[in-house]
């Protein structure tokens, strides 16, 4: 059996890296005509001369809070897609919202090498439950499926009575979601008296620290995680050699520093900028706004790519919870419906292994009445549930700061 997914992953890191640059120039030269906002971003940058990530850092980083701005002035994706709509596959949503298209090659979010290092082979059923409803999760990992070979229970989030049936009935060899999920349909499994099918999962978009990590492992699942974003797909993705994550070819990825351009000094952490070769959505220099940095050295698993020590934080104040973005934007409009709060603090923590979210509000008022209709509120800007304290004014600190993860990083 094949330790690696093609040749492209053990290359000389030097030749990858000319690769990357030349394919670059040839890139951007085919489709800076179809995109305005890139062939913006590119004024007054000569193509020819990024030859290596020194040049590179000429040109502006986009960030995604700024996009929303973007696809409104120039809709439906802000000038960036070098694909008219009427050639694409699906338009996809996330939260902002933010409009997100999926062209039509095959396995177009780049998650066929991310499954492949987490055992997934042709043949392989995979129980997909990211959603398939608007946003692009079910559809980054299903089209990586299909180009391994392996088919799809296209189980979405929810349901879990039904899924647990599809699953004893069907015996999918891998599962794929978020990392809280797999505990709760492990745990079903366990008191249906079931066997679990399970020998392996790629998990994403919510945080395995390593409690959670020990739970899952006791029921026999080899469980690898991957690092993605609705805008580029699998971005980063853990092999077995559980030494970070490694970085997904046709991407060039950069740590810069956080509010700037500037890549920070290797092993420094710092914002995670990633330029996708895709003509369909040439994102160039994209700041994702999370923390991380690189690791020294390559992976024992062989692989030569840019090794990311994995997610580390927030560079702005959106937090992920759940799979879902929450924005200090959502926060403020709660606040706008209840004139009597004052300062609003949303604190994310981790609570039985699952993310939890409390909101403290600054008011004279203790009425449960009002505390329920916040919490509804909080419910209906963040499409997420959240507890809420009612807190005596001037209680919370005057940082500026409106969202805190609490959660552990490992």
């Amino acid at each position: 059996m094949p330790a690696h997914f093609d040749a492209k992953e053990t290359r000389d890191p030097a030749a990858r890296e000319k690769a990357l640059f030349a394919g670059l120039r040839r890139h951007l030269e085919a489709v800076q005509a179809k995109a305005p906002t890139l062939r913006g971003q590119l004024k007054g940058i000569a193509v020819k001369g990024l030859v290596d990530r020194a040049a590179l850092q000429q040109v502006p980083v986009l960030r995604k809070p700024d996009l929303a701005a973007m696809q409104k002035a120039r809709p439906p994706f802000g000038g960036l897609n070098g694909t008219k709509v009427a050639g694409l596959r699906h338009l996809l949503v996330s939260p902002g919202p933010i409009f997100e298209p999926e062209g039509r090659g095959d396995d177009w979010w780049g998650a066929a090498r991310a499954l492949f290092a987490a055992g997934f082979r042709k043949g392989d059923i995979a129980h997909n439950c990211f959603s398939y409803h608007l946003t692009p999760g079910g559809h980054i990992m299903d089209s990586g499926a299909q180009a391994l070979g392996c088919p799809v229970i296209p189980a979405g989030v929810g349901n879990t009575e039904q899924q647990i049936e599809a699953i004893v009935a069907l015996q999918p060899a891998g599962y794929i979601g978020t990392p809280d999920f797999l505990k709760i349909l492990l745990d079903k499994l366990a008191e249906a008296g079931a066997k679990n099918p399970f020998r392996q999962a790629l998990v994403s978009g919510a945080a395995f620290p390593a409690s959670l990590q020990q739970e899952v492992a006791k029921h026999g699942v080899a469980t690898y995680q991957a690092y993605a974003t609705a805008e580029f797909g699998v971005i980063a993705y853990e092999t077995p050699a559980r030494a970070g994550l490694t970085v997904n070819e046709g991407l060039i990825v950069e740590i810069v520093r956080p509010g700037t351009s500037e890549a920070v000094p290797e092993g420094e952490v710092g914002e995670v900028v990633v330029t996708r070769l895709n003509p369909d959505y040439p994102l160039l220099r994209m700041g994702t706004g999370d923390l991380s940095r690189v690791l020294p050295g390559p992976s024992v698993c062989g692989r030569t790519n840019m090794r990311l020590a994995g997610w580390m934080g927030r560079a702005d104040q959106r937090t992920k919870v759940k799979g879902m973005f929450v924005d200090p934007a959502q926060v403020a409009e709660v606040a706008r419906r209840f004139p009597e709060l004052g300062r609003l603090r949303l604190v994310v923590s981790r609570a039985a292994e699952q993310d939890a979210m409390l909101l403290k509000a600054e008011t004279r008022s203790r009425s449960a009445s009002l505390s329920e209709a916040v919490a509804t509120a909080l419910q209906a800007a963040t499409k997420l549930k959240g507890a809420v304290e009612l807190v005596a004014p001037g209680s919370l600190p005057n940082d500026g700061k409106v969202i805190v993860d609490e959660r552990p990083n490992a």
